[in-house]
């Protein structure tokens, strides 16, 4: 067997080995194909995709209700502004509605309030919006008059939301209960990733073009570290029990990951393509050939009913599986076309 023989068979076995890896997961998987217009559903038992469903231009983000009934997709846009939800049926696998954002473009992060309203940021607007998505409309916004508000998170203790604005590198600071703007904190040039620690203590933003990751304390609304992310740093995801956080990092193709008490990497875990794996086309993607040979991880959702987290490579069309037992690339899975956004529906019955 020559050398190149031997590495298809390797690549196979690998391939395979990732399979009967996830075969022992259960649930259902919802990857946005930002160039496809689609969802994907990825049955974890098979590793393939059962059900696509079609969205408005270009989906990023997706939330799914505390229920896992329910899904709602951000039409972000290509070449012109989206505005526009769609509101997905998850056991049924298909569209029950379309919410107009009216004059609100570029709807982008997202987060599950209370009852039926969800969190969303519109970028072209500098607000962050909450939709009644069983009515079908903005009930209110708030704005940041900040550059590219991006991704939100919500601290529910403190009754906060948390806004990253990538052009103006900050996070803004929205109290939910009165719907009002508290304050607006300097992070680094190009704050886009954000996420918030289980016991709601940490809020981690990734600076992606400062490669850094500022940790910002919910209650006094002070950066309290500043740490050092090499890589282009664009998503962040705490672990469910809270020791770690994982970076993705669009120019270094791996996902960092930081012991969250030590604020230090502990390691880095490549994205890299396989042998006889070719990189996806370029064309009309987001980053087209800005990070080079890099499947430019992006989308991180962490599972804890898997033991699992599952990282978006937008420019491979590979959604690559991390077992957090081990911190190895345990699984390979493809959905469309410039996969990014990640949603889990929890306690959903089988379709």
């Amino acid at each position: 067997m020559n050398l190149s023989s031997a590495c298809r068979v390797l690549f196979v076995f690998l391939l395979m080995s990732g399979t009967a890896a996830l075969a022992a997961e259960s649930g259902t998987l919802l990857v946005l194909n930002k160039s496809d217009d689609t969802v994907s559903f990825i049955d974890l038992r098979s590793g393939q995709e059962v059900a696509t469903v079609p969205t408005g231009d270009a989906p990023h983000e997706a939330v799914v209700s505390p229920d896992g009934r329910t899904a709602v997709v951000s039409n972000y846009g290509q070449s012109a502004p989206g505005n526009t939800l769609t509101v997905i049926d998850v056991p049924g696998a298909r569209v029950l509605r379309t919410i107009s954002l009216g004059h609100f473009r570029r709807p982008h992060g997202l987060a599950w309030l209370t009852g039926n309203r969800i969190a969303v940021t519109a970028e072209n607007n500098q607000a962050l919006l909450v939709v009644d998505v069983d009515a079908g409309h903005v009930l209110t916004s708030v704005r940041t008059g900040q550059d590219v508000s991006h991704m939100v998170v919500v601290a529910p203790r403190h009754q906060r939301a948390f806004v990253a604005n990538i052009g103006s590198g900050s996070v803004t600071v929205i109290d939910l209960k009165d719907m009002r703007r508290v304050a607006d904190i300097a992070t680094g040039a190009g704050a886009e990733g954000i996420d918030i620690s289980p016991d709601q203590k940490e809020v981690w933003v990734t600076n992606r073009e400062a490669d850094s990751v500022s940790v910002i304390d919910p209650a006094t609304l002070k950066v309290v570290a500043s740490l050092e992310a090499p890589g282009f740093p664009i998503r962040a995801k705490f672990t469910p029990d809270g020791r770690h956080v994982l970076v993705s990092n669009a120019r270094a193709g791996d996902v960092a990951v930081f012991d969250a008490a030590t604020k230090k990497i502990v390691r880095r875990i490549p994205m890299a393509l396989r042998e006889g794996e070719k990189p996806a086309d370029s064309e009309g993607r987001i980053f087209g050939t800005q990070f080079g040979e890099s499947p430019v991880p992006v989308g991180i959702l962490v599972v804890e009913a898997t033991g699992s987290a599952f990282v978006a490579n937008t420019n491979a069309d590979i959604v690559s599986v991390i077992d957090l037992s081990t911190w190895q690339v345990s699984g390979r899975l493809r959905a469309g076309r410039e996969p990014d956004g990640l949603a889990w529906p929890p306690h959903v019955a089988s379709r």
